[in-house]
């Protein structure tokens, strides 16, 4: 893989996760939304409700917002919902960077 470019400061830290809220972000083209799957508040609940869950990426081309595009046109990854998983989280979003670019250029 290229350079790291989407980094562990980008996104929200495992806890915010908990709340039951997306994070959205873009670089150059792509647009991503990273969320625990379900979406749902958890930060009260017990540790095994909290880990039922998994982390959803999901990546698309600009310039429409995650609503406003067709779900043909995004891409998503599942991984667990752990501090670890939301590392996989950031491998994949720059994977997908690298290897879908064309698509971003073309985007924007």
């Amino acid at each position: 893989m290229e350079k790291e470019i989407i980094t562990s400061q980008a996104l929200y830290g495992y806890e915010h996760y908990l709340y039951g809220e997306a994070y959205y972000g873009s670089y150059k083209g792509m647009r991503y939304r990273v969320a625990r799957d379900p979406l749902e508040k958890v930060v009260f609940a017990d540790e095994a409700k909290r880990q039922e869950g998994q982390f959803m990426v999901t990546v698309w081309p600009e310039p429409h917002s995650f609503e406003n595009t067709p779900d043909e046109k995004k891409q998503s990854f599942y991984f667990p919902f752990t501090e670890e998983g939301r590392q996989q989280v950031i491998e994949c979003l720059n994977e997908q960077y690298f290897s879908n670019k064309a698509i971003w250029d073309e985007a924007l």
